[in-house]
């Protein structure tokens, strides 16, 4: 017997980044468990990368796609599916602060009643087992909340960030953070289950909403797709000379390169027989301000800049990297319950990870890996001495190899067969 799940969905391919990756999974496997999923997503939509090959896979997964169009910013500076370049952080934050003002909860509103109107129709015209939400944007939580009391329909949400006092939130009055709060709550009644990334989400969700209990949200993490680690790097393998540190993603809000780059600048000064034998990648898009950090370094013989590249093509370079290399800024609040999806990636490539991480989710979840060397975010000297350490055990083949247990924890299958029982537990709890 074959279900049908409804999903909305803001991010979506042919849109690229880490955003797009849970849901595409989640969506590529749920066929294999006798579900179909359906995704309302959006259409018109320019975004800072597009990949292709993400869409054809969900296409040929047999994913049912419906796409509108909505007045918000991604559809209304550029044509269908165009990729525009990535702000200056500061732009981006002012445009961050008067979208805070204006939107509650967040920009997405117009998309979000848009596919409410869509999701609608269809619940009206045929039968759908579950309704899932993934957040953000919030907005379609609140949205599906009302489908959910409208048709009855299991309602289970998505949570890829916290939204009430989210680490990158801000709130210009009271009202704003009443309301955001308010609005949360009347969603979080209608849902029958909450999907969370990690413990420090569900711990702050009990806090906030003591009507909760604890069986009612469940810990599904970020993962990786076996599929996309089925590719022969031994042509990359065979280009290397040096020992090369790789960062896959983008840098925003406090996510920087400034300290690993000081940090290596700095060994340069004092090793440079250590950083004569390293080169450094980063793949995805690099803003101007840090490549001008770079040149001002001096750094310009050190590092290769690939810009954004189709996700197979992104696996090959950190399958054929020493080191993986990433970062979570700190001095935001709730830092604890960030855990980015790049991170479980590069745990399914296996190999040793420099995470430059505070006391927190993505903290655990490295030492739990095992093949990880940990410093504070912003410590220059502690980055640097770490380099010197991996570097000393790369030289005397020695770096450390990963807890394939917990590898194994993260399969992309596996992970759908979670949420999967989650779906066939809520159609137990209809009346």
């Amino acid at each position: 017997m074959m279900f049908k799940v409804l999903i909305l969905a803001y991010y979506y391919p042919p849109m690229g980044l880490s955003g797009v990756q849970r849901t595409l999974k989640f969506t590529k496997y749920m066929p294999k468990f006798n579900w179909h999923p359906t995704v309302i997503t959006t259409g018109n939509a320019a975004y800072y990368a597009h990949d292709f090959s993400l869409l054809r896979e969900a296409e040929e997964a047999g994913v049912k796609i419906i796409r509108t169009d909505s007045f918000d910013i991604n559809s209304i500076i550029g044509k269908k599916f165009h990729t525009v370049n990535v702000p200056k952080e500061f732009l981006r934050k002012i445009y961050s602060y008067f979208s805070k003002i204006l939107f509650i909860p967040d920009n997405k509103k117009s998309w979000a009643k848009k596919s409410y109107a869509i999701a609608r129709e269809l619940l009206q015209k045929e039968k759908y087992d579950v309704l899932f939400v993934t957040c953000p944007p919030f907005s379609s939580f609140i949205y599906a909340a009302n489908l959910k009391k409208e048709f009855n329909i299991p309602l289970i949400v998505d949570y890829r960030d916290l939204w009430y006092e989210n680490h990158f939130s801000f709130y210009p009055t009271p009202y704003h953070k009443r309301k955001n709060k308010k609005l949360e709550y009347n969603s979080l009644k209608a849902a029958d289950r909450i999907i969370v990334i990690n413990r420090r989400i569900k711990e702050k969700l009990l806090t906030d909403y003591p009507f909760l209990t604890y069986d009612e949200i469940i810990i599904i993490p970020h993962g990786f797709d076996p599929e996309d680690f089925n590719i022969n790097i031994d042509d990359l393998v065979k280009e290397k000379t040096k020992m090369r540190f790789t960062y896959s993603g983008l840098f925003y809000e406090n996510n920087t390169p400034k300290y690993f780059l000081n940090a290596f600048k700095k060994l340069s000064i004092e090793r440079p027989d250590i950083t004569a034998n390293i080169e450094l990648e980063f793949v995805g898009l690099m803003r101007d301000e840090y490549i001008k950090l770079i040149n001002d370094l001096k750094l310009n013989e050190f590092v290769k800049i690939y810009g954004y590249l189709e996700h197979k093509e992104a696996i090959k370079k950190i399958m054929s990297s020493d080191i993986l290399w990433m970062m979570v800024g700190k001095n935001v609040k709730n830092v604890d319950t960030i855990s980015t999806s790049k991170l479980y990636e590069y745990f399914g490539t296996r190999k040793p990870i420099l995470g430059c991480v505070p006391n927190g989710a993505a903290k655990s979840a490295l030492i739990e890996y095992g093949a990880s060397f940990i410093t504070s975010p912003d410590d220059v000297d502690e980055i640097k001495e770490k380099i010197i350490e991996i570097h000393s055990l790369y030289s005397n083949n020695m770096l450390p190899k990963p807890n394939e247990e917990f590898v194994q924890r993260h399969n992309r299958i596996l992970l759908t067969e979670q949420l999967i029982t989650q779906f066939q537990f809520s159609l137990k709890d209809l009346p």
